[in-house]
């Protein structure tokens, strides 16, 4: 069975097909360019509202995705502690192949 059939042989993945990897499509793009020309003016508006919104959590929220979009989300770090004292005996080496066998090989 050829690597890019399915088990009944018919479809799978073919060398080549499909969009090429981190493209994207012509409505993604689209979006994505009218979306831009709002930029400044959604900046400012966030700049707005985290001056005079009627909130602090307003404010909160504007502050944080202007410094979201200004300097990149913060990245996660996670403490981790690891105690593992478990003591594994390594098996002795085998002498010849047969041996090998005779150990791990199927039974």
């Amino acid at each position: 069975m050829d690597n890019n059939q399915t088990k009944s042989g018919r479809g799978g993945a073919r060398p080549g097909a499909g969009r090429k990897k981190g493209s994207r499509n012509k409505a993604t793009a689209d979006v994505k360019a009218l979306a831009q020309k709002y930029g400044a003016e959604a900046i400012d508006a966030l700049a707005s509202i985290m001056r005079k919104g009627d909130s602090d959590k307003a404010k909160a929220a504007a502050a944080k995705e202007l410094l979201d979009r200004g300097y990149g989300k913060p990245h996660q770090t996670q403490d981790l502690v690891i105690e593992d004292r478990r003591m594994v005996e390594a098996p002795r080496p085998a002498t010849d192949a047969s041996e090998w066998t005779a150990r791990y090989g199927p039974h």
